[in-house]
């Protein structure tokens, strides 16, 4: 698949574009202000972008109102469909946010329920109960998502339901020549309607991407050949963080070695979404206890096995934290790309994982390994690439067997040099070594 050596960015549209919260009905080509960032992309040699919802809606995106039609907050079909145009010029593929477990209260079919109740030939669309009521005194009960009843439940078993869905996939793909949907909470959503959607996005489009949202739990159950291609690696995504706060690099060489080690990974041959952030998540640079530890976090998620995705802002290090239920901090609007020495350094690390196939298809092996120091090894195809790691304010003496006179090439400076017994790794360094 075209995803296993991308490099993906991910934007949330309505906070990017600083959109209302609310939706206002006023038309505002906010989305054309991705045409802009365009080069800044390029120069982190990004060739995909993620998009949270741009569809009509009540209020965050995934209250969706209408598939078919932009949120008037971003602007018009129009509108986007020049974003996609200017992005697939520029080598740049496009992902949609799928959001297709529920609707908005405002989408078309509920609002008939609301209107005509029994009468409505889209009752069986959801999952209600006419004996019952809600909390919005609707005089009928439904299922929402997790208990966010402004959130109604779609029925997916329903032929009508799925038919729907899959002809806006379908005019998605011709209107605005998008190339895959990371389905939000894929946990969530019937496996059966898994298995249709990939059936059909095949017979439409066989390098279709299809990429879900799953937070625990074994991923195969969703990631196989007959549903998705790939999901989100949040337990990796835990395990970088974490490991840096608790100075335990054991947790997230313990969890890449389960999934891609030598030795009988679970995930052998998979290409998981790894991410440092999101916005559904505090910024990494908010929930690092040392933020000396921003650039060796960066420089394990574009070497680990994965397929790494850039948050917009992440690249030069903003701040944000997810309190009082609110994720507003994590979508700011943000009117121009910044760069600095974090910046060089993800843009470094993208060109690099796109020209070494170790990278990309590579195995993972610990080479060393303590508390706070991490060597760890990516081969593919003869190519040895070992990326270290140096947690601690101290200078470590990384202690190396059978490597007398070994030749490698720092990836990150060019510089050739020996590796013989030990190497000393200074304080809150990270090194990338290409072996001879």
């Amino acid at each position: 698949m075209w995803s296993d050596s991308s490099i993906f960015y991910q934007f949330y549209p309505l906070g990017f574009c600083g959109a209302p919260k609310e939706n206002d009905g006023v038309f505002v080509p906010r989305i054309r202000k991705v045409i802009e960032w365009i080069p800044h992309l390029k120069c982190l040699h990004v060739d995909a972008v993620y998009f949270s919802p741009v569809f009509e809606s009540d209020r965050h995106g995934y209250d969706t109102r209408d598939y078919r039609r932009m949120d008037c907050r971003l602007g018009s079909n129009a509108d986007f469909s020049e974003v996609c145009r200017e992005l697939k010029e520029s080598g740049i593929r496009i992902v949609l946010d799928g959001v297709f477990n529920h609707v908005g209260r405002g989408f078309f079919a509920f609002q008939d329920v609301l209107e005509k109740r029994w009468d409505s030939e889209y009752k069986d669309w959801f999952y209600i109960h006419f004996d019952g009521n809600s909390c919005y005194n609707d005089g009928f009960s439904y299922e929402g998502w997790e208990g966010h009843f402004e959130l109604v439940k779609l029925n997916l078993d329903n032929p009508k339901v799925k038919e729907y869905l899959f002809s806006c996939v379908k005019g998605w793909i011709e209107e605005f020549q998008i190339d895959g949907l990371r389905l939000d909470v894929a946990y969530c959503l019937n496996e059966n309607f898994m298995r249709e959607l990939r059936a059909f996005c095949d017979s439409v489009r066989p390098d279709f991407l299809l990429l879900g949202e799953i937070l625990f739990g074994d991923y195969k159950r969703i990631v196989n050949d007959a549903m998705l291609h790939s999901c989100t690696n949040y337990e990796c995504y835990k395990g970088l963080y974490s490991s840096f706060n608790d100075l335990n690099l054991f947790e997230i060489n313990y969890a890449l070695n389960r999934q891609f080690g030598k030795d009988n990974p679970i995930y052998r041959g998979m290409h998981l979404l790894s991410f440092a952030e999101n916005h559904d998540v505090t910024r990494v640079a908010s929930i690092l206890k040392d933020k000396r530890h921003l650039p060796l976090l960066y420089t394990m998620l574009f070497t680990m096995p994965g397929i790494p995705c850039i948050y917009y802002g992440g690249e030069w290090g903003i701040s944000g934290v997810k309190e009082n239920g609110s994720d507003d901090t994590l979508r700011p609007a943000l009117s121009e790309p910044q760069w600095n020495e974090l910046t060089d350094l993800i843009s470094s690390l993208a060109k690099l994982h796109k020209d070494h196939k170790a990278l990309v298809y590579g195995d993972y092996k610990s080479i060393v390994l303590t508390n706070r120091q991490l060597i760890f090894q990516r081969e593919f195809e003869g190519e040895q690439i070992w990326v270290s790691v140096n947690a601690d304010e101290q200078a470590y003496q990384a202690q190396f067997h059978d490597k007398e006179n070994c030749e490698v090439t720092d990836l990150l400076s060019g510089e050739k040099l020996f590796l013989n017994d030990s190497f000393t790794l200074p304080p809150f360094s990270f090194f990338m070594w290409k072996l001879s």
